[in-house]
């Protein structure tokens, strides 16, 4: 697998919440509010991905962002802080969704004739492009996967750390990816053709 260089307006954006970080575990209260404005959409749309609901990852990101203020001053290496918020928003997003299933288990056993509908949150048939469309219609791993990896920039030991799984399965996930997307893209394409 070919690693990807980050662009020079990434390594400036990486100096940037460099400055921001150590500005804000040194007590700059405008530093940290500067940060969440940089993260907080990449974060939530983190979430988003690894739960496909978006109040659950709303939920996750609030509690993510209580964590990573608590947290910022314990970390070591500011230019880790990407790895390090998404891997607590994973773990939020994971801790969320147990909750979740526990108490949809309690639903179910205390109202054992209702049938539970599923939420009509949003519909893939409203996405223009098919790339994207293809993207949302993988598994939640591949697609956080997939979305460190290539819209994120991250590398993918800092993809490991944030989804808190070895490297190896990064890559694993970043192949079935992309084995997936090419079947529906070029099954698509031939449907067109025919």
């Amino acid at each position: 697998m070919t690693s990807v260089q980050p662009s020079p307006s990434s390594i400036e954006a990486r100096a940037l919440d460099g400055y921001l970080v150590v500005s804000a575990q040194g007590g700059d209260r405008s530093a940290f509010d500067l940060l969440a404005r940089r993260w907080d959409r990449r974060l939530r749309a983190h979430a988003w991905r690894l739960t496909g609901d978006r109040d659950l990852a709303s939920e996750a990101t609030q509690a993510g962002w209580l964590e990573i203020a608590h947290g910022l001053s314990g970390l070591r290496d500011e230019s880790a802080f990407a790895a390090w918020a998404f891997r607590i928003i994973t773990r939020r997003c994971a801790g969320l969704i147990r909750q979740r299933q526990r108490q949809r288990g309690l639903l179910q056993a205390i109202e054992a004739e209702t049938p539970h509908e599923p939420d009509q949150t949003s519909s893939v048939d409203s996405m223009a492009p098919r790339l994207q469309a293809a993207i949302r219609g993988l598994p939640n791993a591949q697609r956080a996967a997939v979305a460190l990896f290539y819209f994120e920039d991250l590398s993918v030991a800092e993809a490991a750390v944030a989804l808190d799984v070895p490297a190896g399965t990064v890559k694993t996930r970043l192949m079935h990816a992309r084995r997936s997307l090419r079947a529906v893209l070029e099954g698509e394409h031939h449907e067109q053709d025919g």
